[in-house]
């Protein structure tokens, strides 16, 4: 997928690169598949304000993606690849030869016209979803459950992907994009393939303006607020600030913030980097 660089005819085209979107087959969503998606502009049911920085971005739908992939030993063919507003990886419309159509993350190097199915019995190839427990040892996989049956959490943004590293029992060792490497039931479905966009990080907003578009507003820095706003607020001229810490007072740059009883922690065999 290649990034587009464009000529600087105006001061917010400078420097700024562009999504080729050459994966994508069609701008048209399937409007079986759109819900509404109502904005919250960082307010809460009491109309305050709980989370800075939000509000705005342009009016859109939510396409509803299966996670589960609960059809087993079904074929599907893909319809299209298109692009998803929501998230940073493409999507693909899939339909069942009943008929029914769905959305599902698009792994790369996903085409038109190809099958995918989900099962315990099926083809590691691309796009197919299996148990962890079929998947052969060291395959690149994507859109990971934890839970079995509770759909994919890991593994969904554009490009990333996780390492199937070794079976033992009824877990797997996964190693996931952050550098974790954790125990996984061997009963959880995954995607084979990676997330398709890959060169999602290397665009460039270019403009304040593209990121309003996105409903982010402008983010204040800490140390021009006054003391009442922020712990690092306040004092005379340029002051530094203090110690690097949130609006609520926990440090940054360093200090660990996961509960050591969480019940998880046994499952992780190396910590992320």
């Amino acid at each position: 997928m290649p990034i587009k660089s464009l000529k600087p005819i105006t001061p917010g085209q400078r420097g700024r690169t562009v999504n080729g979107f050459d994966a994508i087959t069609t701008d048209k969503p399937e409007k079986s598949l759109l819900v509404p998606h109502k904005k919250s502009g960082g307010r809460n049911s009491q109309g305050k304000m709980t989370m800075k920085f939000r509000g705005g971005g342009h009016k859109k739908k939510y396409r509803l993606v299966d996670f589960k992939r609960d059809r087993k030993d079904e074929n599907a063919e893909v319809l299209s690849i298109e692009y998803d507003p929501n998230r940073s990886a493409f999507i693909a419309l899939i339909k069942f030869e009943n008929g029914e159509k769905r959305y599902i993350i698009a792994p790369k190097g996903l085409k038109v016209g190809q099958s995918v199915v989900s099962g315990d019995k099926v083809n590691p190839s691309v796009g197919n979803c299996m148990p962890l427990s079929a998947i052969p040892l060291g395959t690149t996989i994507c859109c990971i459950e934890l839970s079995p049956g509770k759909g994919a959490v890991l593994a969904r943004s554009a490009g990333s992907f996780a390492q199937l590293m070794a079976r033992d029992g009824k877990f797997a060792t996964i190693k996931l994009p952050s550098g974790e490497t954790r125990l996984i039931l061997v009963g959880c479905y995954a995607m084979v393939g990676s997330v398709s966009n890959s060169d999602h990080q290397l665009v460039v907003s270019g403009k304040a303006g593209r990121s309003r578009w996105l409903g982010r507003r402008p983010r204040t820095r800490a140390v021009v607020m006054n003391p009442v706003d922020h712990p690092m607020g306040g004092g005379e001229g340029r002051a530094s600030g203090g110690h690097p810490r949130s609006k609520k007072g926990i440090p940054a740059k360093g200090y660990r913030t996961r509960n050591k009883k969480k019940f998880s922690n046994k499952f992780i065999i190396e910590k992320r980097k």
